[in-house]
């Protein structure tokens, strides 16, 4: 397994099996140096945003590294600003200038249930991404997105989708480490053939503090971060580590050499509730 191993999404697009994170990398030099040091660390994955406001400059890292666009594989999301048809359609096009891209690799919208809907009829959220998720149809149907998900979705926001939806979601990317399962929701996405891609995958930091983890890391000789995105390797998921430090990056992809036996998987899994959960997306204040 390597850097360029792949996961099969359920249309048979190839997913590299690790994506590099951007979250909360500043636009300008920061994001473009980190995405230039992944890609020559090997990362052949990009995960952005539109919110995250660095698309140019993953863009600009992407173009520079020279590396062939059939090699690549990138993400981005629509935020809650876009939901609907017509904004949606916008908001892409948006994104592909900004990415300097023709198409994506994957498409997500990349937050079910924004707060500003709230304020409209009850259970607008869903007649929002009904109409949000035709406009992903029809940008995989013509080719600008090779694949189309979602992110932070919960199973009755996937149901609802499933009402109405024509092509089903391939990707659903939520905040998944040992301290956050989200059991009943992996096994949703597994049973109806969407891939569970874990952000957060170090728990946002907290998990790096908890002496059983370390342990483990002093047991394999690995780092801490490593162990942990180890973890989403064996449960079957797709990390995205993040980081602006080339000293990080590179460690993080250097974890195919080892697998974590099945004691310490549970010791890990034992950790749940210690160091975070995701925010609910039906509450959250954005």
């Amino acid at each position: 397994m390597s850097l360029t191993d792949t996961y099969t999404l359920s249309n048979g697009h190839k997913i590299p099996v690790i994506g590099f994170g951007t979250w909360q990398s500043a636009d300008g030099d920061v994001a473009y140096q980190a995405v230039k040091w992944a890609l020559e660390a090997g990362y052949r994955h990009i995960d952005t945003a539109a919110i995250y406001g660095n698309e140019s400059s993953v863009g600009r890292a992407i173009k520079d590294s020279g590396i062939s666009r059939d090699d690549l594989f990138v993400t981005t999301k629509l935020w809650n600003d876009a939901h609907n048809y017509d904004k949606a359609k916008a908001a892409l096009d948006t994104s592909l200038d900004k990415l300097g891209l023709d198409y994506v690799d994957l498409y997500l919208i990349h937050w079910p249930n924004p707060a500003a809907l709230r304020n409209e009829q009850e259970n607008a959220w869903e007649s929002a991404n009904a109409d949000t998720w035709l406009a992903l149809e029809a940008a995989y149907e013509n080719g600008k997105a090779k694949a189309i998900g979602v992110s932070n979705f919960q199973i009755h926001h996937l149901e609802a989708l499933a009402k109405t939806q024509k092509i089903a979601p391939m990707v659903n990317q939520i905040f998944l480490n040992p301290s956050d399962h989200q059991n009943e929701l992996v096994a949703y996405n597994k049973a109806h053939n969407i891939l569970t891609e874990a952000y957060s995958p170090l728990g946002t930091g907290k998990l790096i503090d908890l002496s059983p983890v370390n342990d483990i890391a002093k047991k394999y000789n690995k780092s801490i971060p490593q162990i942990l995105i180890r973890w989403s390797l064996d449960k079957g998921f797709l990390p995205l580590p993040k980081s602006t430090h080339q000293e990080y990056i590179q460690a993080n992809s250097d974890v195919f050499d080892f697998a974590l036996s099945i004691e310490d998987i549970q010791t890990l899994d034992a950790l749940e509730h210690t160091a975070g959960e995701h925010l609910d997306a039906d509450k959250a204040d954005f």
